[in-house]
């Protein structure tokens, strides 16, 4: 019987022998594929509406004898833009306050609105553009007056709801040969 085991085991052992000889080398890894990481928009969707706010300074002139004046100006501001791929269009209401006094005067003006167009090209996560459009300016002793103004700006996306910008803006006014100029940093929320 022990002779019988030993033949057994040893013709076990012989046809394992070629088995194992073929797994000598070490098995390669699988390759790992890892999930794609997502990458964000170079430039952000400018399409859709926005409100916030403006503060600066504006400088007001006119064709008489030394009737000018400067001071803080600020308000608020509401639109719509459209995104058109590299370039965005859209239109816009501002309404600022101040109380600019005019020298050898007994006024100040006292409100401006803009009714406003503007476009531009996209940079990255900002908008160069330029604007211009309907001006109209309310003193407290002269009046009101019509007008029209054109100038240009840039606005930065911080986030996909919130942008930072200024504005520099020449406006001039008909019945009173008024022109005026602001500038202006302006803070908007998108939605």
């Amino acid at each position: 019987m022990l002779k019988q085991t030993t033949a057994l085991a040893t013709v076990a052992a012989l046809l394992a022998a070629p088995a194992l000889a073929g797994n000598i080398t070490p098995a390669e890894p699988e390759p790992v594929i890892a999930a794609p990481v997502p990458v964000a928009p170079a430039t952000p969707d400018w399409t859709g509406f926005y409100v916030g706010g403006q503060l600066g300074w504006a400088w007001v002139d006119t064709d008489f004898a030394n009737v000018d004046g400067d001071d803080l100006i600020g308000g608020i501001v509401a639109g719509y833009d459209h995104d058109f791929g590299t370039w965005v269009l859209g239109g816009g209401l501002d309404y600022d306050f101040t109380d600019i006094n005019l020298s050898g005067v007994n006024a100040s003006v006292e409100e401006v609105f803009r009714a406003k167009l503007r476009a531009g090209p996209k940079i990255g996560r900002g908008l160069l553009y330029g604007t211009g459009g309907y001006a109209w300016v309310d003193t407290d002793n002269i009046g009101s007056d019509d007008g029209w103004f054109i100038g240009a700006g840039y606005e930065h996306r911080v986030t996909d709801q919130f942008s930072l910008g200024g504005e520099l803006l020449y406006h001039e006014f008909d019945g009173g040969d008024i022109d005026a100029t602001t500038l202006q940093a302006r803070a908007t929320f998108r939605f």
